[in-house]
C-alpha cells in the first residue's frame, strides 16, 4: 500500500487529454494521477479508479479489471492518485469518468471519508459504484464493497505472532499507515485482537505511521528502536513497511530475533517471507477483487440489478513456519497465488 506514483508534466498531460478526447475516455484533469485509453469494444463503459498507478498491488488490480472488461466486451477506463491520499485527483477522475457516460466506478479510496461526497453525486447520476479493497466511510457511501476483510488479515498475523512469542514478553512496534484510512484501522486493529490486547496495551512500546513505504518503514523503525531497543515483536501494515523495518533492524544486527509480521501478500513480500525476512504475512487477492467488479457493473448495464453489500475475496495467512493454532499455508502456495 506504499504508493508513489510518476506524472508527466501538466502541460503533458493536458495535451494527451486534448489529442484523445475525440477518441475515448480517459482520466485527465489537474488532480488526476494518470489515465489510461479504454480496453474493450462494447458499448458499457467502466471505470477504475486506484489510489496509484505504480504500486504492484493495484497494478494487478488493473490487470484483472482489464482481462474480465476484455471478456465481457466493454470499455474499461483508468485513473490514479498522484499519491497515496491524493483524494483531490481521485475526485477529479470521477467526475472526468461520470461526464463520460461511464455505467460504473470501481475506486480504492485514498481517503475514505473526503472521497464520499464526490461518489455520492456520481450515484445519484445514475452511476454504480464500488468501492474494492478499502471501504468508504460510511460504507454506505458506494453500492457494494469488494474487498479482504483487513480485520481478519490483521487477526491472522496477530494470532501467528502471539503463537510464536510462545509466552515470551513482547515488545511491540506497530508500523502503520496513515490517520483516517480505514484499511490501516483494522488491520491494526485486527492485529491486536489476534495477539489479545486492546489498544493502549503496555506491550505496545512504539507506533509509527509508514504510508505504507519502504523508506518510512525504515526510518519508522529506526525511531522506534531508539525509543524502545528491546522491540522484539514488529506489526508492519504492509509488506514494503515490513522490508524498511527489517533494514533497519539489519543495521542494528537484530534481524534475526525480531519477529515481522505483514499483510499483503505481494511476490516480493512473499519471497521475503520464503527469505526468512517476514516471518508471516495475510496474503489478499487484487485481481479478484477488481474482476468482480467489472461483472457486476455488466450485470447492472444488462439488467439494472445493483450489486450490494460486502463480498469477501479471501484472505490467506502464509509462513514456513507454521505455529500451533494459526492456520496457514506454505510460501509454496504464496507464490502460486501472488502478485507483482
Amino acid at each position: 500500500m506504499s504508493r508513489t506514483s510518476r506524472l508527466p508534466s501538466s502541460l503533458l498531460r493536458a495535451a494527451a487529454c486534448t489529442g484523445i478526447a475525440a477518441l475515448t475516455l480517459t482520466a485527465c484533469g489537474s488532480g488526476s494521477g494518470s489515465g489510461t485509453a479504454s480496453t474493450g469494444s462494447g458499448d458499457v463503459k467502466v471505470g477504475l479508479i486506484t489510489k496509484t498507478d505504480t504500486n504492484p498491488f493495484f497494478v494487478k488490480m488493473k490487470e484483472g479489471a482489464e482481462k474480465a472488461a476484455k471478456q465481457n466486451g466493454v470499455k474499461l477506463s483508468t485513473a490514479a492518485g498522484k499519491f497515496d491520499g491524493d483524494n483531490a485527483g481521485q475526485v477529479t477522475a470521477i467526475e472526468n469518468m461520470v461526464a463520460s457516460g461511464v455505467k460504473g466506478i470501481l475506486i480504492t479510496p485514498s481517503d475514505s471519508k473526503a472521497i464520499v461526497p464526490a461518489l455520492e453525486k456520481a450515484k445519484a447520476k445514475g452511476v454504480l459504484v464500488i468501492a474494492l479493497d478499502t471501504p468508504t466511510d460510511p460504507e454506505s457511501a458506494v453500492d457494494a464493497l469488494f474487498a479482504t476483510n483487513n480485520l481478519k488479515a490483521g487477526e491472522l498475523i496477530g494470532e501467528y505472532a502471539k503463537a510464536a512469542m510462545k509466552g515470551k514478553t513482547a515488545k511491540i512496534a506497530t508500523l502503520d499507515l496513515a490517520p483516517g484510512v480505514s484499511v490501516g484501522v483494522q488491520r491494526h486493529n485486527g492485529f491486536l485482537k489476534g495477539f489479545g490486547i486492546k489498544k493502549g496495551d503496555a506491550s505496545i512500546v512504539c507506533s509509527q505511521d509508514t504510508g505504507g513505504d519502504q523508506s518510512k518503514g525504515q526510518t519508522a523503525m529506526e525511531n522506534c528502536l531508539q525509543k524502545a531497543p528491546d522491540i522484539n515483536v514488529v506489526y508492519t501494515i504492509n509488506e514494503p513497511a515490513a522490508l524498511g523495518a527489517y533494514t533497519a533492524l539489519k543495521a542494528k544486527g537484530r534481524e534475526k530475533d525480531v519477529l515481522i509480521v505483514s499483510v499483503d501478500g505481494g511476490c516480493t513480500g512473499t519471497r521475503a517471507v520464503k527469505g526468512g525476512k517476514i516471518a508471516a504475512t495475510s496474503q489478499q487477492y487484487p485481481l479478484k477483487m477488481a474482476a468482480e467488479g467489472v461483472k457486476a457493473v455488466v450485470t447492472y448495464a444488462k439488467d439494472g440489478k445493483k450489486a450490494s453489500g460486502y463480498t469477501d475475496t479471501g484472505v490467506t495467512l502464509i509462513t514456513d513456519k507454521a505455529q500451533a493454532g494459526a492456520a496457514s499455508k506454505d510460501t509454496a502456495y504464496g507464490l502460486e497465488n501472488c502478485w507483482g
